[in-house]
């Protein structure tokens, strides 16, 4: 298991970001929640399997129709998160 702490940047919110990353990260297992951030990016720790969480992150560059991926910074985190499932937080 893997579990990362993503900062996307780039025109990522009022596109659906979010919905949409919530669908793929469903759809892979992962747990962990996604969420817009007050300067414009948005949030996102997922925990899973080494190959769903380099998956989603190679997805997260394209995102939905409308958004415009400019970078995403990746930090490792502990493996023990206490996820029991994948959340859109507001």
């Amino acid at each position: 298991m893997q579990a990362v702490k993503l900062l996307i940047h780039g025109k990522v919110q009022g596109v659906g970001y979010r919905r949409w990353f919530e669908k793929e990260a469903i759809a892979l297992n992962l747990k962990g929640y996604v969420k817009n951030l007050e300067n414009g990016d948005v949030e996102a720790v997922i925990i899973g399997t080494e190959q769903s969480v380099a998956t989603i992150i190679r997805h997260a560059y394209v995102g939905p129709l409308r958004a415009s991926v400019n970078s995403i910074q990746q930090e490792q985190l502990a493996e023990d998160a206490p996820y029991t499932d994948f959340k859109m937080l507001r």
